[in-house]
């Protein structure tokens, strides 16, 4: 990163160039009159409606299917019926369709991957197949369940899905909460043994803003989850017992700033 202490002495206006190339937040906007300039101002709703589109975006299961072509898929529902209900009920969202519980294979499963809609279906259409891909690759000598593709999913459905499954690690891949400056943001939230209604916020890991090339790519992300699966498997643990030891600092436990449950 620049040390802007050895750069030439300037105006604050030509610091703004500078400054942005750190950050994807709006800063340094100007003004025109009392106003924002018509192409910030356009920017901004540009943005919005990503958002929104974000959220609203019916979830592709065949999509995600497709690019997970070669691995077993199963796919399951909420107990939200329609996309107002999820946005309206999350506690629907985390719990399994009784029908749909069913169609979930029982079995000795180290892990199982849940790829969920979650508040940015466009999130998961563009990074969920490669993510699993990547991270199944480096977990060689672990039984991976079948992928399941959930819709109109909160990140709790996963422990339902975990529990009726018999798996003792659930990697939910789930899409974020657009916001102003991304609407394609992918997480992945990491719970051990988890057990419905009993398990909380503080039990999972969170790796945050997987979308390449702005946020992590695959490949970090991959490495770091696949590094966190196997310290949990052996520690037992998720959450705030289970800390990432590698050398960058983007995972992060959810606790009280990021919780899934208020997020997705």
């Amino acid at each position: 990163m620049t040390d802007l202490t050895e750069a030439p002495a300037a105006g604050p206006d030509d610091l703004w160039p500078l400054l942005r190339r750190h950050t994807q937040a709006r800063i340094g906007l100007g003004r025109s009159g009392s106003a924002l300039p018509t192409r910030h101002r356009l920017g901004l709703q540009a943005a919005h409606a990503a958002a929104r589109d974000a959220v609203h975006s019916p979830f592709d299961p065949d999509a995600v299917a497709a690019g997970l072509a070669g691995l077993a898929t199963v796919r399951v529902r909420s107990a939200a019926g329609d996309r107002a209900t999820y946005l309206q009920r999350p506690d629907l969202g985390r719990r399994l369709h009784p029908v749909d519980r069913a169609h979930l294979p029982a079995g000795d499963w180290d892990v199982v991957f849940v790829v969920a809609d979650g508040l940015s279906s466009r999130a998961v259409h563009e990074h969920a197949a490669a993510m699993v891909r990547a991270t199944a690759a480096r977990l060689p000598d672990r039984r991976i369940a079948p992928v399941v593709l959930a819709e109109q999913a909160r990140v709790a459905l996963g422990d339902d899905i975990a529990h009726a499954m018999g798996a003792a690690l659930v990697v939910v891949l789930i899409g974020e909460r657009p916001g102003m400056s991304a609407a394609d943001s992918l997480g992945a939230y990491l719970t051990y043994r988890p057990v419905p209604g009993v398990t909380t916020d503080a039990d999972r890991n969170c790796l945050s803003n997987i979308r390449p090339p702005l946020g992590l790519t695959y490949e970090v992300a991959a490495g770091k989850l696949a590094a966190l699966l196997t310290r949990a498997r052996e520690l037992g643990v998720t959450g705030v017992a289970l800390k990432d030891e590698s050398a960058s600092t983007s995972v992060s436990t959810s606790d009280h700033g990021n919780a899934p449950e208020r997020r997705h």
